[in-house]
């Protein structure tokens, strides 16, 4: 994006880590009194993949291909014992459109995380963390610049159960000039996740997952809100093989954009979808199969189609 945004993000996510830190600092004593000396684990991970995914109208008169592939780099840092750590990590993402695929050619996503997370007692567990996106692809836009704090609360009774809990609050500048005075737009908003994990056994899991967020924006068109809601169930295969089916179902409204009836335009989506995740020693191979359905009061957005996607990656 232009201008000094990425600048001015980046000392702000400074800032957010600074803060975390000062706030966690007699915690960090207090842990290393009862567990004893911290340790430093660097870590890296790359992975290269593709993805094949088309979607059309009704009378399969607007066709949409998204063929492409991608190479993703991560490298960070913990450090911390069993009741304490703290983590930086930055990773980017390359993407190539294949072919006749439809949108951008191409686009470069990179983004810097900072995290602190804390457990109190045996059941309880809490993490604050700063992130900063640069060209990240969002709901409301294909060119979005993103700062990001949340704190996520988890609560383990048992080992069959656990509860997690998020909000985020997001600030967002896009890459169109709509703003006052033609400068770039700008959103703001939270986002709630909230994730029940029932653990059937050793890797196997049922998952339910509920999400609410809101962008609101002094450009009308990059204002929304979404609900979704999505299962997931975990089976293992074999020790490194599991296969895992979920379904999600996500509306979205934009307040701003105006649908062919008069009305604020809504989307509809049912995601049904399968993943394969075989893990074999500090290799990642990951395949995934979904078919999304939107059904929307804009024809134009009223489409279905499927996306094939294959990683293959390595962590260090």
């Amino acid at each position: 994006m232009q201008g000094n945004a990425p600048i001015r993000a980046v000392m702000r996510l400074i800032a957010v880590a600074a803060t975390l830190l000062a706030a966690l600092s007699p915690y960090a004593a207090l842990a290393q009194d009862e567990s004893g000396e911290w340790q430093l684990d660097p870590y890296a991970r790359i992975e290269a993949g593709i993805v094949l995914s088309q979607s059309s109208d009704s009378e399969d008169e607007l066709i949409i291909v998204g063929d492409g592939g991608y190479v993703r780099g991560a490298a960070g840092v913990t450090w911390g014992d069993d009741v304490t750590t703290f983590r930086l990590e930055a990773d980017r993402i390359q993407t190539e459109r294949f072919g006749n695929a439809t949108g951008r050619g191409h686009y470069d996503r990179d983004r810097i995380t900072v995290s602190a997370t804390r457990q109190l007692g045996d059941d309880w567990e809490v993490e604050l963390r700063g992130r900063m996106y640069d060209d990240l692809v969002t709901a409301e836009s294909s060119d979005t610049d993103e700062l990001s704090a949340a704190v996520r609360i988890e609560y383990e009774p048992v080992l069959d159960h656990r509860l997690r809990a998020q909000l985020t609050w997001r600030e967002r500048n896009y890459d169109d000039g709509q703003g006052p005075g033609g400068t770039a737009s700008t959103g703001q908003g939270p986002r709630l996740d909230v994730e029940y994990r029932y653990r059937l056994g050793r890797y196997n899991y049922l998952n339910l997952d509920l999400r609410a967020e809101e962008i609101n924006s002094d450009n009308p068109q990059r204002s929304f809100t979404r609900e979704a809601v999505g299962v997931s169930y975990t089976q293992p295969i074999t020790r490194d093989l599991r296969v895992r089916p979920a379904i999600e179902y996500r509306h979205t409204r934009f307040d701003g954009r105006i649908a062919p009836d008069g009305q604020p335009r809504e989307d509809n989506s049912v995601v049904p979808e399968i993943e394969l995740l075989w893990w074999p020693g500090d290799w990642r191979i990951e395949a995934e199969a979904k078919y999304i359905a939107t059904s929307s009061n804009d024809p134009l957005r009223d489409r279905e189609g499927y996306r094939f996607s294959l990683t293959v990656g390595y962590v260090f």
